[in-house]
């Protein structure tokens, strides 16, 4: 037996950020009874989308897209109030818990914000942030940098963690002996295993996001960018050789190169 046809909850021009925070609770509810791909659907089984969501957030912020950031952010709240909820139907926690949950940590760790506490720099207020973190019980200063994230972000993340407990390098000049001191072990490891060349190629990579960090450069979103500026640039030659009539495949090396570097002149990233 079919359903009978029901009409989306709420007035579609509410206004207070209260009654449309309603109109969603009461809509993603509706969607769980109604909708069959909404009905199966598990923590686990929306994790890995999520994870999507967030690059399509990004992405979207460095387009300088607003219309487009907005629709993501809706995307990425109904995934966040989609866990929130399975949460509620296992008996663990509602969403109202979320907010009061991180509204409290904000509170718990910046006394300098809520109280007459000083603090001097923004250095300083993360070291606190990160001894208050300690207190909660956390048995390493690494401990809450997820295993999940892509490799370089982590490594940015974990360079970042220790620093603020005091682990990190004392000038920038030490740093760059350290990415010359990881290139000439490279280059070494090169003709032993492939073991042994990928641990060497990992701690390059990993002196190098430490260059990033001293630069004020967020190496995922750096080597985003230059994927990006690549896809464009090969794209270009994609599109000139079909204005050609030419089978990209059947193109030499100098020709590709010459058409990459129009693109270089024409500033396509």
């Amino acid at each position: 037996m079919s359903l009978e046809p029901i009409k989306p909850p709420r007035p579609q021009n509410v206004n207070s950020l209260e009654e449309q925070a309603t109109k969603f609770d009461e809509l993603v509810k509706l969607l769980r009874t109604r909708s069959s791909w909404d009905a199966k659907q598990t923590s686990e089984s929306i994790a890995s989308l999520s994870i999507e969501e967030v690059y399509e957030m990004i992405e979207a912020i460095h387009s300088k897209n607003d219309e487009e950031l907005k629709k993501e952010l809706g995307d990425l709240m109904l995934h966040i109030y989609m866990q929130a909820m399975f949460a509620e139907e296992r008996g663990a926690f509602k969403i109202a818990d979320v907010f009061d949950s991180i509204s409290n940590k904000l509170i718990s760790r910046l006394p300098s914000v809520f109280s007459s506490e000083p603090v001097s720099d923004e250095k300083e207020l993360m070291k606190k942030w990160e001894q208050l973190k300690q207190k909660e019980g956390r048995d390493s200063a690494l401990s809450d940098v997820p295993k999940s994230v892509p490799a370089l972000l982590r490594a940015e993340r974990l360079q970042i963690k220790a620093s603020r407990v005091g682990f990190d390098w004392d000038n920038k000049s030490d740093v760059w002996k350290k990415v010359d001191e990881e290139l000439s072990e490279l280059k070494e490891a090169l003709n032993e295993s492939q073991e042994r060349k990928e641990e060497e190629f990992g701690d390059f990579l990993f002196s190098l996001v430490n260059i990033a960090r001293y630069e004020n450069i967020v190496p995922e979103e750096a080597l985003m960018k230059a994927n990006n500026k690549f896809l464009n640039r090969f794209r270009y030659i994609e599109s000139k050789a079909k204005e050609q009539n030419l089978d990209i495949k059947n193109m030499s090396l100098d020709q590709m190169d010459k058409l990459w570097n129009q693109a270089k002149l024409k500033g396509i990233k």
